[in-house]
């Protein structure tokens, strides 16, 4: 049974492969955009359940990613998390600030990150 349906936004192919490697592994769907403007594009057709957001992407950096999702009224209860190398002190606050509703570190940890994720679709659901 598939859990879900999760847009990554991700223009890096390493990353790319081993998040979608991980979710497909733990039943979820998951779609792939490039870049900010393909996510956009995306997200109407697709209505995820969950969008992980890199910050560092060509073009449309994922603050203006998360803001533009954030006026999509379809997609008001749906979290956006962050998944970036930006560590630095008011990194987290600026994410947030941009309308994700969480914010996890590159590089991933496979051990936890489904469970990571799943802590914010936990909450979308209540």
């Amino acid at each position: 049974m598939k859990k879900g349906k999760i847009l990554v936004i991700e223009d890096n192919e390493q990353n790319m492969y081993l998040t979608n490697f991980i979710l497909e592994k733990n039943g979820y769907d998951v779609f792939q955009a490039r870049d900010g403007l393909a996510g956009l594009q995306m997200v109407q057709q697709i209505k995820p359940d969950l969008i992980l957001l890199d910050i560092q992407l060509p073009g449309m950096d994922g603050y203006a990613v998360a803001h533009e999702l954030r006026q999509i009224s379809a997609l008001s209860s749906t979290p956006i998390v962050a998944v970036t190398s930006y560590a630095m002190a008011g990194d987290r606050e600026r994410t947030i600030a941009a309308g994700c509703d969480g914010y996890l570190e590159k590089p991933i940890n496979p051990a936890t990150f489904v469970q990571e994720i799943e802590r914010f679709l936990d909450q979308s659901s209540d």
